[in-house]
């Protein structure tokens, strides 16, 4: 018999991945690809016709959760990377200046490396403070006459701590310069109306914090900006013309969209509405955040990274990050894994600029994240599983 790897395992990656899937997604997934798995928007058949409204009402839940005026701009991807590609390529490719942090994680840091690199784009680096948080002023001063564009993540992936994107984007819109928020740690733990925080383009994953499937997230593209598509091909309307469509949804998708994915995400939007929305998620799992802290916090040779007070999760996501003295975070990570059955991510959690900033490089940290799945049974194995590590 096959021997099940999850069976008694503590599971403490979930800003890695959500995991295990939502049983609904799985099911939603599943009876999907059984009654109108075919392609959308292509054909006049009844099954065409399911499909297709399966993918609107998807984008229609996409829009009031994260308070956006258009469904048909918010654009289907594989993930927040993805997005991120699509909305850094389509503003940047022409080259011009941005304005970035050193929180980023590489899936910001690294395209805009490789446009630095061919198109001459002018990368500037906000830092941030003790707190981990940026300074909105910061901001204001780096602003130039060519700047093309902001990136700012919404919550830190190391840190936890949530930025001030609202005061950012208020000070963007003052200065016409598109604000791009990268909400791979926040959708669906944050409250998000990229209207009333003057948000012009969200990026977002499917499989963290909404509880998707792997494979698909997305891009929320506010009217009045417009992105250069970088790739083109069939999406089953206008077939004569030999250019790419220009209106949106169409505009930055190309082919046949991940209708599976896209179905479990659905799923997945209508259980957190069932459930009162990203706070009443937040709510629940930052009681557990706190316990966490304190647990770590009272651990002789823990260091934690980041703000330094227990009352600081009720602004953050439910990760933490630490070092454990006389350790390698990896080696912890492996002990934990192999003597203690519990899973955590271990290194520069692709964020290598603001481990730099902390003086963490280059081994990193180790980092629990909470989620849907997390109990306090949970966190009581793994706190017991540092303390021994701790005290050996």
């Amino acid at each position: 018999m096959d021997v099940d790897p999850a069976e008694g395992l503590r599971y403490l990656d979930h800003a890695s991945t959500s995991f295990p899937t939502l049983p609904g997604v799985l099911e939603a997934m599943h009876d999907f690809g059984l009654r109108a798995c075919v392609s959308p928007g292509r054909a006049t058949y009844d099954l065409g016709l399911v499909a297709d409204t399966m993918v609107q009402d998807c984008r229609r839940a996409l829009a009031r959760l994260f308070g956006a005026p258009d469904p048909d701009r918010i654009v289907f991807g594989l993930n927040a990377t993805d997005a991120l590609n699509l909305a850094i390529a389509g503003r940047l490719g022409g080259g011009g200046h941005v304005i970035t942090t050193r929180l980023e994680h590489n899936s910001v840091l690294r395209p805009l490396a490789h446009l630095a690199d061919e198109r001459g784009v002018e990368v500037t680096l906000i830092d941030f403070g003790g707190q981990g948080l940026i300074d909105p002023d910061d901001v204001r001063e780096a602003l130039r006459p060519d700047t093309r564009l902001v990136i700012l993540t919404h919550a830190s992936n190391v840190l936890g701590t949530v930025q001030p994107v609202a005061e950012v984007g208020a000070l963007c819109r003052e200065a016409g310069v598109p604000l791009l928020v990268d909400a791979a740690q926040s959708a669906g733990l944050l409250s998000i109306d990229v209207q009333a925080m003057q948000i012009d383009l969200l990026a977002f994953t499917g499989h963290k914090a909404l509880l998707g499937p792997t494979g698909v997230g997305g891009l929320v593209v506010a009217p009045g900006i417009e992105l250069h598509h970088s790739r083109v091909g069939g999406t089953g309307a206008d077939s004569i013309s030999r250019r790419h469509l220009e209106g949106y949804p169409h505009r930055l998708e190309a082919g046949t969209p991940n209708l599976l994915g896209i179905a479990g995400l659905a799923a997945a939007l209508a259980h957190l509405e069932a459930e009162g929305g990203p706070a009443a998620r937040h709510a629940r799992e930052q009681a557990l955040h706190e316990r966490l802290w304190e647990g770590l916090n009272a651990i002789e040779g823990v260091t934690l990274l980041g703000p330094d007070t227990a009352g600081s999760t009720r602004d953050r996501v439910p990760l933490l990050s630490f070092l454990l003295a006389g350790m390698d975070p990896a080696q912890v990570g492996t002990r934990l894994d192999v003597d203690h059955a519990v899973a955590c991510r271990t290194g520069l959690h692709c964020a290598p600029l603001c481990h730099e900033r902390l003086g963490t490089t280059p081994e990193g940290a180790v980092r629990f994240s909470l989620g849907w799945t997390t109990t306090a049974d949970d966190l009581e194995a793994c706190l017991q599983a540092v303390r021994e590590l701790a005290s050996a």
